[in-house]
């Protein structure tokens, strides 16, 4: 009877539990979702900064130019609307610093995932993410008064030009290694120990584990981190103004001068541009293609990331 008592009295008082309200909860939840507001209308609020002044200069010159030329001066006298020199420069410093990047970034995290013990991990991990805190026009300063010089000296036949896209694409991949690793890692770290084990009890060794089975379990994740590592570094700035310049030249060739979208945003952006006119409108319809590029990596990130996710219980 005393057992009964004391089962019922539980319950009451669960139910009471239950039944209170937890304005502690209800408050955190708040606190979450304004968060996430605050992240959508941004977006929302520089989709809207740059719509009217693009529009505008649409209306002023047709896409067929913007993308039909290879010459860009929207600021000389007569202008020239061809994108396409910006373009390729931001993707050969883009290109240049993921060929450094990713095969670095994979590595350390391989290696903090399945090699490095706990107290090796808790030092190197936290080291190897202050390198994202380092100031971006540190590494434009380094790669302008050391590495090109550098470089020149090694390498006397490329004819490194004093600014070059080869320079400020091996920084800006020094610089986005820690995104890649530090991504990568999280995910390598959240496979389950089962699939190493049975890797291990059919006679694999560590390394082959962790490229044939690791790697594999935690593709989503890897993918997802070198498609925001490429979004970082194809809207980089200031290393790119420093170590590349602002010359807008249709080349393929990294050891000349040449200029990236965000380039022109910063170099046009901090001139004495009259409001209005169309040189001042073009920054927004740069700005509008570079946001469009990023989107789009961003959108094919979430969309592998669902294809290629891996579910253990």
């Amino acid at each position: 009877m005393a057992a009964q008592h004391r089962a019922t009295a539980t319950g009451t008082g669960r139910s009471l539990a239950r039944s209170r309200p937890r304005y502690g909860e209800a408050a955190i939840k708040v606190v979450l979702m304004l968060a996430a507001l605050v992240s959508v209308a941004t977006t929302l609020a520089i989709v809207a900064a740059l719509a009217e002044p693009t529009i505008e200069f649409f209306a002023t010159v047709s896409i067929a130019e913007f993308f039909g030329s290879t010459t860009w001066g929207p600021l000389f006298n007569p202008p020239s609307f061809g994108v396409w020199p910006i373009i390729v420069g931001t993707l050969e410093v883009t290109v240049i610093a993921m060929i450094v990047a990713v095969p670095l970034g994979l590595a350390s995290a391989i290696y903090l995932s399945e090699y490095a013990t706990p107290r090796v991990r808790k030092i190197f991990k936290p080291v190897l993410e202050v390198l994202a805190g380092v100031p971006t026009v540190v590494f434009g300063f380094f790669a302008l008064v050391f590495v090109t010089p550098l470089l020149q000296q090694i390498f006397p036949f490329l004819n490194l030009e004093p600014r070059n896209a080869l320079s400020a694409g091996l920084l800006v991949g020094i610089m986005i290694i820690p995104i890649i690793a530090s991504m990568a890692e999280d995910s390598m770290a959240a496979v389950p120990n089962g699939l190493r084990e049975g890797s291990y009890a059919l006679g694999a060794s560590k390394m082959l584990t962790s490229v044939r089975v690791v790697v594999p379990a935690a593709f989503s994740g890897i993918v997802a981190a070198v498609i925001l590592a490429f979004s970082r570094a194809a809207g980089e700035t200031m290393i790119v103004v420093l170590a590349a310049g602002a010359k807008p030249v249709f080349t393929v060739n990294p050891a000349n001068e040449m200029a990236t979208m965000a380039s022109f945003i910063a170099s046009a952006g901090s001139g004495d541009l009259p409001v209005g006119s169309i040189g001042y409108k073009t920054i927004f319809a740069v700005g509008a293609l570079l946001f469009i590029l990023t989107f789009a990596m961003n959108w094919i990130s979430a969309r592998l990331v669902q294809k290629y996710r891996e579910v253990y219980d």
